[in-house]
């Protein structure tokens, strides 16, 4: 500071004498201090300690080591267990490319080498030495493949710097990378007096400042590539998301590891709903029926997309399942066991109705149950899919006539007369016939939800034995049933379970805290070949690392991810994920509000759209009716015209016809009216030639003399 303030003084008054020139380290100090500042100096530490065998940058250690030497052949993936070590290193790998012609040249001196030692112990009588005649045999090898240029050689330098928080931690650290480098005949030895040009040299500057180089042919420096990360691609499956580590797709069948159960683990609002909401929208397309226990109404909108079921579950809704419900016994049930099985379920949820049993509670409700049943005439020896279950009013009565069940009575009032009735005490009228079946209890009271989590369990539970198919179950919000030790009990039976009659169960929780403080809760992480961490608390992050046995790597990769990224775990791999959907399957399954608020007002702005053009083809058919209805009122008064026309001109021809038949008529008539007269006149003429020629003169008749009076005389 002192000597920036003593270049930045004010100047003094010109003096009259000539100005010295200033020295080169003047200069050099000016220079420095002038200089502007870059980003490299405001990310660079405040300073370095470099010791002869180790750096110190702040509270961290670094060692660098360098290997020297490779065995004579290397396996694909040798690096592998290096990059994969559960400790913080950096390494690096520079490849330069070799001079072919110079290496050529080298070899072929190399070559006249080795043939010449083994030529001066064959004049010494000794006996071949088998290490130069394989070296003859390797250098000859490679001088082929690179004069035929099928091979080329590099210069390769491999540099490991790990870090320690004390001297002695990086010792251990150092051993344990170089045992693990020698278990692969590569022989490593650290940087001494350079650990300042390796520390540089490992980081991502691209900075070879050591020139420490093996050469390498192209085989086994292929060996070391790609770095080996987990693969998560099959044949057959739904696609998860995108592997982080080399791009590659994580497609995966859940069915295909021991098991097909499944814990989602994050923070809210770090992407479980949309992760499992986009599995279910893959699966459905692959002939997988899902059941979804929904505590949000979250998957409404795709259940009203896909055509699935959505089933309300509350005290005031129209659906109702029965607890007292039965299964159907498959080909390998006895109807004993199940009747059994499900009195000891209905203890297990009368417990968590009744805030607890005592012994001789737990005694009499069991004995009730079973009275229940026989009182509907169900027996192990029953046909179940005949019965007609009981229900809690029919246990209320039992209980009644019991001895010492008067507090039993009481608490279980309640949920047969009082508020809780709606739900609990109604015959069952849902069905599962669609793909996809979703139970939302957004509505149900809080402490009434994980009743109504385990009573629907148990319906499912019920269809899933009496029916094996490819099914999926969805449970969201599972440290609701967690916070009871039966609920959860149940829970876990299912998870061990569900395997035998190919289901996969998919347990999703934010409070990852409650989840692991159940007796239950590890046991069925244990229980889950798949396994998915998104996004962490820091105040849950403890608990998931010590679960899941995380690096300190991981463990902050989960804490700093963005949303939709995290770990994937599927049986012993596991792999960074990024959970990607396209456009259409992001407008479905999309839990974002802002986003279903847009979705929201585009639907809203298409159904006025298509509400404007319905009216406008409304309006064109009504005008096309109308155009339709005129001309064919046109062309039916054309035909009636042409009709009218048509029947006119026939009417005429008719009338002239029968006009002209007339005439002809009356012509006829008078023609032979005339003809009849002329004969009457010939007659008379013959007769009188006849009697002329006979000798009677006969005179010709006179014409009647008309008169005014008549002829009486005559």
């Amino acid at each position: 500071m002192k000597l920036f303030q003593k270049f930045q003084k004010s100047p003094k008054k010109p003096s009259k004498k000539p100005s010295k020139k200033p020295s080169k380290k003047e200069e050099k100090v000016s220079e420095e201090i002038n200089q502007e500042i870059t980003l490299l100096d405001l990310i660079s530490p405040a300073g370095l300690k470099i010791d002869s065998n180790y750096i110190q940058v702040g509270q961290k250690y670094g060692r660098t080591i360098f290997a020297f030497t490779y065995p004579a052949t290397l396996t694909t993936g040798w690096l592998s267990p290096i990059i994969t070590h559960d400790e913080e290193m950096n390494l690096a790998l520079f490849i330069h490319p070799a001079d072919t012609n110079a290496v050529l040249k080298n070899l072929r001196k190399k070559t006249a080498q080795i043939q010449s030692q083994i030529s001066l112990q064959a004049e010494k009588g000794k006996v071949r030495d088998p290490i130069l005649e394989a070296a003859l045999q390797n250098v000859e090898a490679l001088r082929d493949q690179l004069q035929q240029g099928a091979e080329r050689l590099f210069r390769v330098g491999l540099y490991i710097t790990f870090f320690g928080d004390s001297i002695k931690q990086l010792d251990d650290v150092g051993n344990e990378v170089r045992a693990l480098l020698e278990n692969r005949m590569v022989y490593a030895k650290p940087t001494v007096f350079q650990q300042e040009q390796a520390f540089i040299s490992t980081l991502p500057l691209e900075i070879d400042k050591l020139s420490i180089h093996t050469p390498l042919n192209t085989p086994p420096l292929s060996s070391t590539f790609p770095f080996v990360s987990a693969d998560l691609t099959d044949n057959k499956g739904v696609l998860f998301g995108i592997n982080q580590h080399n791009n590659s797709l994580i497609l995966f069948d859940r069915f295909s590891l021991e098991n097909g159960n499944m814990v989602i683990f994050a923070k809210s609002g770090a992407g479980k709903s949309y992760t499992v909401k986009l599995e279910v929208l893959r699966s459905l397309m692959q002939d997988t029926e899902v059941i979804i226990i929904d505590p949000e109404k979250e998957y409404k909108y795709l259940t009203e997309t896909v055509g699935g079921t959505f089933i309300d579950i509350s005290l005031t809704s129209p659906h109702h399942l029965n607890p007292f419900d039965l299964p159907i016994p498959g080909p390998d049930d006895k109807p004993a066991d199940l009747l059994r099985s499900n009195v000891i379920n209905l203890v297990g949820l009368l417990k968590i109705m009744l805030g607890g049993l005592a012994p001789e509670e737990d005694a009499l409700i069991d004995k009730a149950l079973s009275q229940t049943y026989a009182a509907r005439d169900i027996t192990p020896e029953s046909d179940f899919s005949k019965i007609t279950p009981p229900l809690m009013q029919d246990l209320h009565t039992v209980l009644k006539g019991m001895t010492g069940a008067e507090g039993l009575v009481a608490r279980l009032e309640k949920y047969v007369s009082g508020s809780y009735a709606g739900f609990f005490n109604q015959p069952t009228n849902v069905e599962l016939r669609k793909k996809l079946v979703v139970f939302s209890i957004r509505d149900m009271e809080d402490e009434l939800r994980p009743l109504a989590m385990y009573i629907i369990l148990r319906y499912i539970w019920n269809i899933v034995r009496s029916q094996t198919k490819r099914r999926m179950m969805v449970v969201d919000e599972a440290w609701w049933m967690m916070q009871h030790e039966d609920a959860a009990s149940f829970l876990f039976g299912i998870a061990k379970r569900c395997r035998k009659y190919y289901l996969g169960l998919s347990t999703i929780t934010q409070d990852v805290a409650d989840f692991m403080k159940s007796k239950y809760g590890k046991p069925i992480v244990t229980n889950s070949s798949l396994q998915l961490l998104l996004k962490q608390s820091p105040a849950t992050i403890g608990v998931v690392k010590e679960t899941f046995n995380l690096t300190e790597q991981e463990k902050f990769m989960l804490l700093e991810c963005a949303v939709g990224e995290g770990l994937f775990f599927a049986g012993l791999k596991h792999v960074a994920i990024k959970i990607v959907a396209s456009y259409t399957e992001d407008q479905i399954i999309t839990s974002d509000p802002a986003q279903l608020l847009e979705i929201e007002k585009a639907k809203e702005e298409l159904a006025q759209e298509e509400a404007a053009a319905e009216e406008k083809i409304r309006e064109a058919r009504e005008k096309t009716a109308d155009e339709i209805t005129k001309m064919a009122a046109e062309e039916i008064a054309k035909e009636a015209a042409e009709k009218a026309t048509k029947g006119t001109t026939e009417e005429v021809e008719e009338e002239a016809k029968e006009k002209t038949e007339e005439e002809a008529k009356e012509k006829a008539e008078e023609e032979a009216k005339v003809e009849v007269a002329e004969e009457a006149k010939e007659e008379p003429a013959e007769e009188a030639e006849e009697e002329a020629e006979k000798g009677v003169i006969k005179e010709p008749p006179k014409e009647p003399i008309e008169k005014d009076e008549p002829d009486l005389a005559y």
